[in-house]
């Protein structure tokens, strides 16, 4: 059974236009609810939302669908999405649900749908709630079953002590001065209010959101206001979010950049050393750095990878008994207290390992050098522009330059209208002409299927 709807991070397009409108997001929690029932018991599904405009239109359609189905609904407003995992099963919701575009901007909307494990859905549970989408509706509960539908005004509170419960018991951030951009997105409160809590003088960015300016000029899509800050405060670390702070990157006390694969190398070594790194294993993806599985073999740890989006990571640390994942673009997961991406708590444990060491920061994050890397996102207007020929050849022949020597990821964006194409190796100018041959050729792709569109 194949999925329409879904992507590879849930349901994501443009507010108010198919498929992120109020008629869809209601045939989708009728689906939803008719899908995940579990028994007789009275159900309850959670809902969050990051700070977009376009939540007070998705947030009421949702909950009229799960109303209709006789689930009760437990409100809990602007939280980031590790939070309504977390309260899924904590609340014991029969299912979560986010309502975020993540890093896109505010023009975008999406749902991601957490079971009652507080994972997110599989390929297979989410292409039977498409199939169920047009069906729905005649499963209705009489008016005497309806559900009920509340808020939870504690659920901000509760989120912030589950996370801070995962710092180190004895460690403090006092002395600590820390910069954080929270995307204007739904870690606004959350975030420096942890971080202060925890002792840190906090430098806070990106805590205005209007619902229009989500991830605009801030978090981890434009860091570099968090750069700048780190520097002008002198500050000993900068943390940047994105708009549902599920991810995040960090700059030492330099402003220098440090991506998703330097801060799982930090963390698992650090955890390596504690005794808490299980299996062995560290779950990331095609798109990780050659330069982390060569410093982690050299540690003793193997690097497993897998497709890209981060729920794929959290399926092969729960096969293969991992307890530590992630993206080089920041999605890290903490296996032993998450079940998703948690860029707060990611964070935490980058900051206990440098309270524990008293080194700066750029001695202590920043672990290997990073092999030639270049990531081009080539946007085209429809069709299957990977299908075509001249881009399969390509791509066949830049897999060949590379060797093994290198690696190469050509893949359809699952919440963009782009294709990203990935290559690494230890030449770089031969990293950047096989990037520049496979762009050229989508673009040749793309102008040859509107011509005979014509």
């Amino acid at each position: 059974m194949t999925r329409k709807l879904f992507g590879t991070d849930g349901i994501r397009g443009t507010a108010n236009s198919e498929p992120m409108t109020a008629e869809t997001a209601l045939k989708v929690a009728m689906a939803a609810g008719r899908r995940l029932r579990r028994g007789d018991h009275r159900h309850l599904a959670v809902i969050g939302k990051d700070t977009r405009l376009s939540g007070y239109m998705v947030e009421p359609a949702l909950t009229a669908g799960f109303i209709a189905m006789g689930m009760d609904v437990v409100l809990v407003g602007p939280l980031p999405t590790p939070a309504i995992a977390m309260l899924t099963r904590s609340l014991r919701a029969d299912l979560g649900v986010m309502i975020s575009a993540s890093h896109n901007p505010f023009e975008d909307n999406g749902i991601k749908l957490f079971g009652a494990d507080g994972y997110k859905l599989s390929d297979e549970i989410e292409a039977t709630i498409e199939d169920e989408l047009e069906r729905a509706a005649n499963f209705r509960v009489p008016p005497h079953e309806l559900g009920r539908a509340k808020r939870l005004d504690d659920a901000g509170g509760r989120y912030m002590e589950f996370v801070k419960a995962s710092f180190p018991r004895r460690q403090r951030l006092d002395g600590l001065k820390v910069v954080v951009d929270c995307a204007h997105g739904a870690a606004y409160k959350v975030a420096p209010t942890v971080l202060w809590e925890l002792g840190a003088e906090v430098v806070p960015l990106g805590v205005a959101p209007d619902g229009l300016n989500i991830n605009r000029d801030s978090g981890t899509m434009a860091p570099q206001a968090m750069q700048r800050a780190v520097v002008e405060h002198q500050a000993h670390l900068g943390i940047a979010l994105d708009g549902d702070a599920d991810r995040l990157l960090v700059a030492d006390e330099s402003g220098r950049l440090l991506d998703g694969d330097q801060l799982l190398a930090l963390i698992a070594q650090h955890w390596r050393r504690a005794g808490r790194l299980e299996s062995g294993i560290v779950i990331a993806t095609v798109m990780s750095n050659l330069g982390l599985e060569r410093h982690l073999a050299g540690q003793g740890i193997t690097l497993h990878r897998t497709a890209v989006g981060d729920r794929y990571v959290v399926e092969a640390m729960r096969k293969l008994g991992a307890n530590l994942g992630g993206e080089q673009s920041g999605h890290i997961i903490l296996g032993d207290t998450s079940t998703t991406g948690d860029g707060l708590m990611a964070a935490l444990q980058v900051l206990a390992a440098l309270a524990e060491s008293g080194a700066p920061a750029s001695t202590v994050c920043s672990l290997f050098a990073p092999v030639p890397q270049l990531l081009k996102n080539v946007r085209f207007a429809g069709g299957a522009p990977l299908e075509h020929a001249a881009v399969k050849k390509a791509i066949a022949a830049g897999e060949r330059k590379l060797g093994k020597a290198g690696r190469l990821s050509v893949r359809k964006s699952g919440t963009e209208p782009l294709i990203r194409i990935m290559a690494q190796g230890e030449d770089e100018r031969l990293v950047g002409a096989i990037v520049e041959a496979i762009a050229a050729a989508v673009i040749a792709a793309g102008e040859a299927e509107g011509r005979a569109a014509e």
